[in-house]
Parts: structure tokens; sequence; C-alpha cells
């Protein structure tokens, strides 16, 4: 699986830093999901190896402006460079209603039709079976001045091997039999056995899982979804003494309560974004400070994402930065 982050500043951009939106796709694969489309999203997509031809769904965390502001936009140029596919759009109920006004009063037509989902229709999965066969996604209630989610993605589709001992052991020639079996196709040999292909493919690895969160001042309301995730990306709005300076009114977290939640949670690679723009490299603020806060809590892999920064989580669950 893959993470490309393509905006990590919070509510305004900076020089060197767009506003919320994350890419995630399988290895390799051609379509991709956006999680999150602020003002300027599609600049940065323009940078990476994504199409928006090939964008099967957005999921839109909250709609707050430095969180979906880009999206009316990013419908628009996919039209205008001829996309015809489907696309699902998954966020708060008031989402639809948004995006129809702004193409009412634009007059803008899509050449392409557009499903509408809220968060709480995901417990039905069959509803993202055609735009996303490959992953299953869920969503968590956060805690923000708006309502807020978290996006679950857990691959769906897991190759599985052939017991090629047990094959041998069984006397099953090796053939176009096999490629049959590997497809969990059932198959009748030369001498009339009926081989189950269930019987000889051996059990599947463990699927990886990335959670997403939008933002969030309780870190503590991902306990069931960070269980058993390989990756949780969570905002860091500010360090612990700025966000006792600043106070509970924007309902953000701190480094230090993020990195203490996914210490206690078993977190294996913690991904921090969603810096607030008084964090400067080189400044009186550096980033450093979010940096430090964080390992001081948290001794897993720990990221401070970068707009444009590429991860590839393997499948043995390690993130590592792609080169």
């Amino acid at each position: 699986m893959e993470i490309l982050f393509l905006g990590t500043s919070a509510g305004t951009p900076t020089r060197q830093r767009n506003m919320s939106g994350l890419a995630l796709r399988l290895r390799g694969a051609r379509q991709w999901v956006l999680v999150d489309c602020a003002e300027g999203t599609q600049h940065r997509v323009l940078r990476t190896p994504l199409s928006l031809m090939s964008l099967r769904a957005v999921f839109i965390t909250h709609l707050h402006g430095d969180h979906c502001y880009g999206l009316p936009g990013l419908l628009a140029s996919a039209g205008m460079l001829g996309r015809s596919e489907p696309l699902t759009i998954v966020g708060p109920p008031p989402l639809r209603a948004m995006i129809e006004a702004i193409m009412a009063a634009s007059e803008l037509t899509l050449p392409y039709p557009l499903t509408f989902l809220t968060p709480h229709e995901l417990e039905d999965p069959a509803l993202l079976q055609d735009s996303l066969p490959d992953l299953a996604v869920e969503a968590t209630a956060l805690s923000h001045r708006i309502p807020c989610w978290a996006y679950g993605f857990t691959e769906s589709a897991l190759e599985r091997r052939l017991d090629t001992d047990k094959l041998r052991a069984d006397a099953i020639p090796s053939s176009a039999l096999w490629g049959e079996l590997q497809r969990g196709r059932d198959v009748t040999l030369e001498d009339g056995r009926r081989i189950a292909a269930h019987d000889y493919l051996l059990a599947p690895r463990r699927a990886r899982r990335i959670v997403v969160a939008g933002d969030n001042d309780r870190p503590e309301l991902l306990a069931t979804a960070a269980h058993g995730a390989d990756v949780l990306v969570h905002e860091a709005t500010y360090t612990e003494e700025v966000l006792l300076k600043v106070g509970p009114g924007p309902q953000h977290s701190s480094a230090l309560r993020v990195a203490r939640f996914a210490q206690g949670a078993g977190v294996r690679n913690l991904v921090l974004t969603h810096f607030s723009p008084r964090y400067q490299d080189g400044g009186p603020l550096p980033l450093s400070l979010l940096e430090d806060e964080a390992r001081a809590e948290f001794d897993g892999q720990l990221v401070l994402a970068r707009d444009l920064d590429h991860y590839v989580l393997d499948r043995t669950g390690e993130l590592r930065q792609a080169v």
C-alpha cells in the first residue's frame, strides 16, 4: 500500500505546505483514493504519478475549508479532462448539498456520474464494492467543532499462494491447472479426480490496514480503529505547550497527546500531519518541537509528513519512504 501526502498544513497554506489532502493506493495500482481535498490539491496531484482519470473515490473527513474547498475544482477539472468513469464521494451529509449548490450556481455539468455516501452508510460494504473492490473501508466518528470522521482502509482482496508441496505429495502434476487452482477454481485432472482449490491454497497473509483521521481532540476515540492497524495518520496541530495556551476551542490535538495514545494502543507506524503554520523550519517555532514531543512518548516508527512525501507500507508492515 502507498501513501502520498498532497497537503500537510492546518488552516492555511504556507510556502512549503498545502492544506489537507492524502492519496492512497495499492502498490503499483493506477486506481487510487483521495482523503480530503483542500484548495490547491489538484495542483499537488500534478506533481505526482496520479491521474484524475483513475481516481476511484474521495473521502472527506469534515467540512472545514482546509479539508474540502478544493473538491469542486477537482471535480470540474476531471470533467474537462474527459473523465467518464463514475466517482464515489464519501463525506458528512451536507457535503452533497454543498457540491450540488456549487454546480448549480456555476452551471457546472459533469460528463461522469457521482455517487454520494455518508460515513454511516459505509456499514454496508456492498456500497463500495464496485468502486473499490480491493479495499474495505470503515468510518469512526471523532471529536471536533463540526462532525468529523476517520477512515480505515483494509486490503480486501488478498492473493493466496499454492501449497506446492501438498500438490506434489498428492501426485498432481505441474500444469496450467495449477494456475486455475491459485485463482480459486476447482479443476478435474485427466485421471478424473476432482480437485478443490481451497484444499491446496495456503492461508492468506494478514491484510494491511491504514487509518487516516480527520481533525480530532480525543485520540482515544480511535482505540478500536487503531487496534491492529499498520499505520495511523493523525493531526498534530500543536505542541502541548501551545495547545494549552490556545485552549480547547479549536478542538485539535497536540503531538504529545497523539503519540501517547499511539504508544498505548500499540500502533506500529505513526504519521503526524496537519501542522499549524506557526511551525516553520528555521523559524522561532521549528517543526522539530513537534517531533521531539512525540518521540518522548512514542517508541515506534514516527513520521512527520511533508507535502509530496511518498511512503510504502510493505507486506511485513514496515513503512518506508519511497525513492
